[in-house]
Parts: structure tokens; sequence; C-alpha cells
């Protein structure tokens, strides 16, 4: 049996009567989060939730690790194939489409069940966003041009000047992200990390429970490896072409996503594949880093140092929730799950 992690300042959640649950499986890419997220819906009456920002793009399917047909099991999945390429997509509006579903899922007194990979769009619907100032598209524009001439690393120049502490959580190379930021700091006046913590309405009537994958560092590493090439195997390479074709602007957001940007560079410049495989999964090895980094300053999680697909993990998270889920269920009876969901 694998063993179960759980951090000293980890406890069990008390679920109040008034409340409903809400499962969010939190890990690192090729965990094993959606598996998982199946399974328990499969056994506890749920539906799944995505939280991740690659999967709301149409079209964008075998490098986001969207789940089949066949792997999502008839259990209904939602926030996935949400906007097309040519649209930027936030948090702001992950949340609000979130909060939609959960509406739904309340309704139909259904389980909704996480799948969490973009650590920000699940803060942003748990914990809510300041109103942040309307965007200028003459702005936004002005800044955008100035990126592409000057390059991203001048508008992280600008953004440290203007906002030292967003300048540190933001990458130097993500162009779309600093140019928000910018366009924040100069409408509003103040540093957009400022603003950011004023004003926010955390989600009321649900308690989250939270449950964290840490697989072994070495073998989450050799997953990614494996998952690249099948992922190339299934025809990667020919999505990345047929998108093009079929009038995607290589400007869009989506080609910078981990493989995709590197899967375009390569169809412009003829490199070697092999070199692109190595250059993909060390990058999809880093940014699994960064996940486990922003997972672990989440409170409360419930850490089992597996893979989601494992059973013995999967047995252990069922033993864990459901002591929680009966207890909300001898509540009131207003948990909004299924009779026979535990």
């Amino acid at each position: 049996m694998i063993g179960l992690v759980i951090p000293a300042h980890s406890s069990a959640i008390p679920i109040e009567p008034s409340t409903l649950p809400l499962v969010a499986i939190l890990g690192p890419t090729a965990s094993g989060k959606s598996a998982l997220a199946v399974a328990l819906a499969e056994r506890l009456g749920g539906e799944v939730i995505a939280c991740d920002s690659t999967q709301v793009y149409c079209g964008f399917d075998i490098g986001t690790a969207k789940p089949s047909a066949g792997e999502r099991r008839d259990i209904a999945h939602h926030m996935i194939d949400l906007v097309p390429p040519t649209e930027v997509f936030s948090a702001g509006e992950y949340r609000k489409r979130a909060l939609e579903v959960l509406a739904d899922l309340r309704q139909r007194h259904r389980l909704p069940i996480f799948a969490v990979g973009t650590g920000l769009y699940f803060r942003a619907l748990m914990e809510g966003l300041a109103d942040a100032p309307t965007r200028s598209d003459r702005l936004r524009a002005r800044l955008s041009v100035t990126g592409a001439k000057r390059g991203a690393a001048h508008l992280h120049k600008i953004l440290r000047r203007l906002d030292p502490a967003a300048a540190k959580r933001i990458s130097p190379n993500d162009r779309q992200k600093l140019v928000r930021a910018v366009e924040v700091c100069l409408l509003a006046g103040q540093p957009v990390s400022e603003l950011h913590q004023a004003g926010r309405r955390a989600l009321q009537g649900y308690a989250a429970l939270k449950i964290g994958l840490n697989p072994p560092r070495q073998a989450l590493y050799e997953r990614i490896e494996r998952r690249v090439r099948l992922m190339l195997d299934h025809g990667w390479n020919e999505e990345v072409a047929a998108l093009i074709a079929e009038g995607a602007p290589k400007a869009a957001k989506p080609f910078e996503f981990i493989g995709y940007r590197e899967l375009l560079a390569q169809s412009e410049t003829g490199q070697p594949l092999s070199h692109t495989v190595g250059a993909i999964a060390q990058a999809t090895r880093r940014y699994a880093k960064r996940q486990l980094t922003w997972f672990r300053r989440e409170s409360g999680v419930q850490w089992f140092a597996g893979f989601g697909d494992a059973p013995e993990v999967l047995s252990a998270a069922l033993n864990y929730l459901e002591v929680l889920l009966t207890q909300s269920q001898s509540g009131a009876g207003q948990t909004g799950l299924r009779d026979d969901a535990v």
C-alpha cells in the first residue's frame, strides 16, 4: 500500500450542514489526476470539472492531455473545449463559467470533482478575484506592439519598475501575461499585486476536500518522457499541422503551450524530432516542479505518494473521502449528493 503523506498542518475538514462538499485533486502534469477524478466520480456519484488553462481551447487536444471518450468512461466532463484558439481566456472567465457548472451540479445532486492542473484558476474559484480595470484595447495594442518590437524582456523590465512583486511571479518570456499586468498597473494607477489583495469574494456554500498527488520524482519524470512520445505516436505533430491549415494563427495563445511551441518551431526550422522530444520533456519536467511548488502552498491538502491511476491510491483516497462525505450527509441531508453516493 502506498503511504499517505499528511502535512503537519493538515487535518480533517469539518463540513457544516449548510455547505456542500467539492473534491479537488491537485498534482503535477502526468500524475494521474484525470484518471483518479473519473474513478472517484464513478464511485461517489460525481462529475469531473477540468481546472486547466490549456484544455479550454478547442482543437488543442493531444498536447493538453484532454481525456479521450474512452478515458472519460461515460462520466460527464466540464470546462473543456470552451473557446477557439483566437480568444483570450482568463482566470476570471474560468471562475464565472465554473460557478455556472457548480449551480447545475447542485441542482442535479452531483458531486463536483475538480482535476486541478492550473493552480491560479482553482485559487480564483475558491478565493475570488479583485475587480480589475476594464481592458483598454488601445493600450493593450500599444503594449503588444512594444513587446513584438523590443521583446518580452522589455515588458518585464517595465513591470519590474511598476510592480516588482508581480514581476517575480510572471515569466520574462510570457508576453501575454506581461502585457496584461502592465496594462492593469497603468489603468489602475497601482501595482496589480496590491489590486489583487482587495475586493475578493470567496466561494460560499462549499467545503473543499483537497487531495494531492505526489508520485516519486524519478517515476514522474519517466512517465512524462513516455507520455511525450506516446502523444507524438498518436498524431500530435499532425494535430499542429491541421490547426495551422485550418487557419489558427501562429501567434495564438495555445501555440505558446509546452509542446505546441516546440513542434511549431520544428515545423519551421526542420530540426531533428529527437531534439524536439527532449526539449518538450525537459520543459514539462520544469512545469511539473512549478506546479508542485504552487500546490504545496495550498492548505488542508491530503497528500498521497503515488499516481492517481494506481489502485492503492484510489482505495486510500476513497477511504479518506468517504469519512468526510458520510459526515456531511449526516449533517442535515443538504449535501446535494445522491443518497447512494457513499
